[in-house]
């Protein structure tokens, strides 16, 4: 998933999305994310291969799922090309992806621990699956 600025679309049904393809690789995500993050009644996830490669979609997940708690959230996780065993599990290539992010960062173990945490949570939600889907 390509970050990096937010740009606020607005349909003409009155649905908000924000797309976050404004962040430059190792930027945190933008406080501008996180409101929009915290001000969102619906949040989808979308996990993909590659998902656990990238520390900001970690980080926006975490965030997300403390939404969930806090504000009682919805949040819908789909599974693109993704077993949700493998999302819940960290293992195939999934897994692959967020050791070798968790290699490369060399991240602290409470930061993992939230990763882990909040990868095993989304995926015990009730979403979608895309091989089930046409």
């Amino acid at each position: 998933m390509s970050m990096k600025a937010q740009k606020p679309c607005v349909e003409k049904s009155g649905v908000h999305t924000f797309i976050d393809d404004q962040l430059n690789r190792g930027d945190e995500i933008s406080e501008s994310l996180v409101n929009a993050i915290e001000a969102s009644d619906i949040s989808v996830i979308v996990f993909s291969e590659s998902y656990a490669s990238s520390r900001w979609c970690l980080d926006e997940l975490v965030k997300i799922l403390d939404c969930k708690k806090e504000y009682a959230q919805i949040v819908i996780p789909v599974f693109y090309r993704v077993d949700p065993s493998d999302v819940r599990n960290r293992t195939g290539s999934f897994g692959d992806s967020f050791s070798k992010l968790a290699e490369r960062l060399k991240v602290n173990t409470e930061e993992l621990r939230s990763w882990r945490n909040a990868l095993k949570e989304a995926a015990t939600l009730s979403g979608f699956h895309s091989l089930n889907m046409r």
